[in-house]
């Protein structure tokens, strides 16, 4: 079966995955001539960096997710695929999917990364991940489910576990997750749930010795008090162990009962057969060099999450994985693919760090723009300025933005609904 995309005389450029990385690559190469392919097994592009607020009931999935076919409506010679990819045929110079085989000129993999349980099968079964909008918004259901048996429960025991909510991870997801559901813990749960006023309790548990580890020491205990002044319980040096549905457990024998695990740990690279062995490194990222070429294959390029670059003498260990890496890996494979067809020679990424940020709830944050390390409201309010116009689509900025106002007056937004289908019940 094939794709049924006729490839006439254009170079074709295939783009696995429309993440921010695939979407940024897919746009530069508007007014390059070439025909453009972009597979995804989703048909929406998300905004990573907002998914805790929709786990948390303060955005809706749409505010933060936006059609790819919409997206690319007027780009000439540019075709969508939904479909999952299962291998590649470097000899053939093709794709294997879900839906047919796909040609390619140039392969572009930036099909990012998925959560990482580290071999625990248990924890995987029964912890929620905080990848994808999905993730998000079964992480919602399942909070607010267990609210309501809560609010129903005789037995004091088997109510305080539906209230107990534990976020394994002290990353900027863990961190900007336990600091919306502190603010859910105050300004929601007393209101909707008056019964269960003060019985929420947040842990926040971190193998390491400090918060948000990317960041400086400085940045690290701003957020942790500010956590703390929140009502978070931040357990630092606790390693999980285990996980069966009931009760978490830590390396250092200390328990915590509870039926809401929010497991933001780890992420790993995403997978896909016919790859080299030599290529593929740590925790699944694909080796590639300067250019971003992935080791010992030939026109088949890696971005974001899911590439290491090696190489690069400013950072030893690899790139971070976060956003603006793969928005500038991106752009600069779009060029070099360019640069390549007329007969030009390539130029290595070099990342330009733009700052770190994460947010720990209404009027406070941390970032850190080059030797500039602050936070408080200066830096919530540049938080929110900088992800509002990095969401696609009028619409969804206004929404956003009303959303976020009309929080920051009353919190009385009416996203709270528990919304399954009767196969996922």
């Amino acid at each position: 079966m094939r794709a049924n995309i006729r490839r006439g005389e254009r170079t074709r450029v295939v783009i696995v995955g429309c993440g921010l990385g695939g979407l940024k690559l897919a746009v530069s190469l508007r007014h390059s001539g070439f025909q453009v392919v972009v597979v995804d097994k989703n048909n929406y592009n998300q905004f990573p960096p907002l998914i805790y607020q929709v786990a948390s009931a303060g955005l809706e999935p749409s505010n933060i997710a936006f059609p790819i076919r919409r997206l690319f409506q007027g780009y000439p010679h540019y075709y969508f695929r939904m479909a999952e990819v299962k291998s590649i045929d470097e000899n053939e110079k093709a794709i294997q999917t879900s839906v047919g085989t796909i040609h390619y000129d140039y392969l572009v993999l930036g099909m990012g990364a998925t959560t990482n349980f580290f071999g625990n099968e248990q924890i995987a079964h029964n912890a929620i991940p905080m990848k994808t909008v999905s993730d998000a918004m079964a992480l919602r259901n399942h909070i607010l489910h267990n609210l309501e048996l809560a609010e129903t429960e005789t037995d004091a025991d088997k109510r305080q576990k539906f209230m107990n909510v534990v976020i394994v991870g002290g990353g900027p997801s863990g961190v900007e997750i336990a600091g919306a559901l502190a603010e859910m813990k105050k300004y929601v749960v007393p209101r909707d749930y008056p019964d269960l006023a003060d019985r929420m309790h947040i842990y926040l548990v971190n193998s390491g010795d400090r918060l948000l580890k990317a960041m400086d020491k400085k940045s690290s205990a701003t957020a942790e008090k500010e956590l703390v002044r929140k009502g978070v319980h931040v357990r630092k040096g606790w390693r999980v162990t285990d996980y069966d549905g009931r009760v978490v457990r830590m390396k250092n024998g200390e328990t915590i009962e509870s039926a809401n695990v929010i497991w933001v740990s780890g992420v790993k690279a995403n997978t896909i057969a016919g790859l080299p062995d030599e290529a593929v490194g740590h925790a699944g990222r694909l080796l590639c060099d300067r250019m971003n070429r992935v080791k010992g294959m030939t026109d088949v390029f890696a971005i974001g999450d899911q590439s290491l670059i090696e190489g690069d003498a400013a950072w030893p260990q690899g790139h971070p994985q976060l956003a603006q890496v793969a928005l500038q890996q991106a752009e600069n494979v779009a060029r070099n693919i360019v640069r390549k067809e007329h007969g030009q020679d390539m130029r290595p990424f070099v990342y330009k760090n733009l700052g770190t940020m994460a947010t720990i709830g209404r009027k406070a944050a941390v970032a850190e723009i080059g030797r500039w390390k602050f936070g408080g409201l200066t830096a919530w309010l540049l938080w929110l300025v900088v992800h509002l116009r990095s969401i696609l689509g009028v619409k969804n900025k206004f929404f956003v933005l009303l959303n976020w106002l009309w929080n920051y007056v009353n919190y009385k937004q009416s996203l709270r609904l528990i919304l399954r289908s009767n196969r996922e019940k």
